[in-house]
């Protein structure tokens, strides 16, 4: 019998005081029921068993549900069990429509995104159950720090089929996307005695915020009109570059750029940090490989599903020299993602579903590109755009000192946007242009049309 109360109904958790306890448990059962902790309907544990949690006598709690019964807060039926009495709800404040929410506009070109609504949600969920069923017991423990080794498999596979990465399984590194990784890293680096990460002149800030914080001060590369100078990075100790294209302004990094700066690293015992963003998506050029297939021993490969699938999953990887590895995994990683969702990915890149993702998503978003394209040069012919051979976004080229007031002109129309300049380095002092960096992937399609309108209508 002792066991069965540990077994039987459902745990409520109360908290009988006042005088007596018969009054006690009365008062504490109905503040639960009023304040809603105690759904209308739900089932009670029975007398022997809540006495037992409770510790007192069964006939108390008999009493005390028999007043509540008695005031209408309880109900009991021969077979139903005591269950908490139906009653009026107040309804709830029905939740704003998402375009009236507030400072929330209906439009969005906003760069960074992919479109949410296409994201493969049965695929997803096939992935997963295949994942799940095939898993081994000892998958939902605390595992390996670098991550399963089933999606370390195959993202070794991938990334070298795909992208020319020489990676071992061994060397691969899960995290908790791109973000994640460069934290890691930079911590890592401030501890092995490093004190400055070359950036390029343009990115966001929000990376450069956690470099900061791991303790290292970030100072911009230059730049000029083939591009970032990656091949000057100074007295840097690191440098993070997205070589295959560039965040915002669009370009690959040249070959002999490329070339350049892994000869510092060597020269100097210098690190590069690769950030693959968006390295599968390109329309009118041949895919640009990793900068890692240089030198993988002075080269650190990040990518994510992020661009591929969606942010909301956080996932992304780090191909590590082997000499850094034991330092990233003392500072975390693969033990900050969810082991299904690891599986899950592991099972889609396997599946041949990610490719088929990449695929379908390279095509819609290409004719978001071209139908971009087209419609600037029918309604904003003297506007240049720029940065579209690959990637997610454009860049928009404005007359001399109007990126704000193009901005501004994009509110009215209901337009979210991102001038080039939010993207500048505080420490570059020879801006690039006023410009509007255009996130074309983001859009849901019920609302691409609307959204070119409103671009249009925002121009100068």
């Amino acid at each position: 019998m002792a066991e069965r109360w540990a077994t039987f109904g459902i745990d409520l958790h109360l908290d009988p005081s006042g005088p007596g306890l018969r009054r006690g448990l009365t008062d504490a059962l109905r503040e639960a029921v009023r304040g809603g902790r105690l759904a209308p309907g739900t089932r009670l544990p029975s007398s022997r068993s809540l006495a037992a949690d409770l510790g007192i006598a069964r006939n108390t709690v008999a009493d005390a549900y028999a007043d509540l019964i008695a005031e209408g807060w309880l109900t009991a039926r021969q077979g139903s069990g005591t269950r908490v009495a139906a009653r009026a709800v107040p309804e709830r404040p029905a939740a704003p429509t998402p375009h009236r929410t507030p400072g929330r506009l209906p439009y969005s070109l906003m760069p960074g995104t992919p479109d949410l609504a296409s994201f493969p949600r049965a695929e997803w969920l096939k992935a997963t159950r295949r994942a799940l069923a095939a898993a081994p017991h000892d998958a939902f423990g605390y595992g390996d720090p670098r991550g399963r080794p089933e999606l370390r498999e195959a993202l070794a596979g991938y990334l070298s089929r795909v992208r020319g990465v020489r990676a071992d399984p061994g060397h691969v590194v899960v995290c908790s996307g791109f973000a994640h990784g460069l934290q890691l890293l930079s911590q890592v680096l401030r501890a092995r005695g490093a004190r400055t990460l070359a950036v390029e002149p343009y990115g966001l800030d929000a990376h450069w915020d956690l470099v900061h914080r791991a303790g290292l001060e970030t100072a911009p590369l230059a730049r000029d009109a083939l591009g970032t100078r990656a091949q000057d990075p100074g007295d840097a100790d690191a440098v993070l570059l997205s070589p295959a294209h560039q965040f915002p302004l669009g370009g690959a990094l040249l070959p002999e750029r490329r070339a350049a700066v892994v000869e510092w690293a060597r020269r100097t015992g210098g690190l590069i940090l690769e950030d693959d963003y968006d390295g599968e998506f390109r329309y009118d050029r041949q895919p640009v490989g990793a900068l890692q297939d240089l030198d993988p021993g002075r080269v650190v490969h990040l990518g994510t599903a992020s661009k591929s699938l969606a942010p909301g999953l956080r996932l992304g990887w780090m191909v590590v020299p082997p000499w850094l590895l034991p330092d990233v995994v003392d500072h975390g990683g693969g033990r900050t993602v969810s082991v299904v969702e690891q599986l899950a990915l592991a099972e889609f890149l396997t599946s041949g579903a990610y490719d088929r993702q990449v695929r379908a998503a390279r095509l819609r978003y290409r004719r978001r590109r071209d139908a971009l394209v087209r419609a600037l040069a029918d309604g904003a012919p003297h506007v240049r755009v720029t940065g579209i051979a690959a990637g997610l976004h454009a860049v928009l080229e404005l007359p001399p000192g109007t990126e704000q007031s193009v901005q501004r002109s994009a509110t009215w129309q209901g337009l979210a946007v991102k001038g080039l300049d939010s993207f500048r380095h505080p420490g570059v002092t020879d801006p690039a242009g006023d410009a509007l960096v255009v996130g074309y992937a983001t859009p849901p399609d019920h609302a691409w049309a609307g959204t070119l309108d409103a671009l249009l209508r925002s121009l100068p």
